[in-house]
């Protein structure tokens, strides 16, 4: 675990690094959120790691832009590109989203046209892996649960204090982690395809 004061594409990097120097040979796919740099400093540890940005976080980051009245429609329209069967299905449903909404809200528009490398990995992916990746929720629910256990006790006199609560935590959420991840067998072994070159280097 490491305690920082602010999150940052540097304090990641030394992460990375520290993972690194730990043992972490590769990183096959990072699922991410849209913290500015982050992208970069995962490629610059790990060259070869496939980054797939949140379809969650870019949701709400369009639906930001659009009025109320707007909204359902909006989405409804907005889920035909990430619910796409292929990217060159994607993309054309991306093409007819702008034609209809780029004139209202632009921004949000410009946003997937920008992000479009890493929002699409996953289509090259079956629906199995695609579930595991599209998202950064799981672990936007454990943080969820650890803040729960930080946010009643204000402030902590020391950072190890602090290290000690969150670990008491995740112990805490861990115990409700009862189940494999749905079709994990099939997953792995669809992974172990789609990486075998990379893979195979080290076993």
């Amino acid at each position: 675990m490491w305690i920082a004061e602010s999150e940052s594409a540097k304090f990641w990097l030394g992460i990375l690094n520290e993972l690194k120097s730990r043992g972490v040979k590769d990183i096959l796919i990072a699922s991410i959120d849209g913290l500015i740099g982050f992208e970069t400093a995962i490629k610059t540890v790990f060259p070869d790691t496939e980054i797939q940005r949140c379809i969650v976080h870019q949701i709400r980051n369009s639906t930001k832009f659009v009025n109320y009245k707007d909204l359902k429609k909006f989405t409804q329209d907005m889920k035909t590109i990430y619910k796409a069967p292929t990217e060159e299905a994607a993309l054309e449903a991306l093409e007819e989203f702008s034609e209809k909404w780029n004139t209202k809200y632009p921004y949000a528009i410009k946003s997937w046209y920008t992000n479009w490398e890493s929002l699409s990995t996953f289509f090259k992916y079956p629906q199995e892996i695609r579930t595991l990746i599209y998202t950064t929720n799981p672990i936007e629910s454990f943080n969820s649960a650890v803040k729960k256990r930080t946010r009643s006790k204000g402030a902590f006199p020391t950072d190890d204090s602090l290290l000690k609560l969150i670990y008491l935590a995740a112990m805490d959420v861990s115990k409700k982690w009862t189940q494999r991840q749905r079709n994990w067998n099939l997953i792995i072994g669809q992974l172990g395809i789609y990486f075998e070159e990379r893979l195979s280097s080290y076993v």
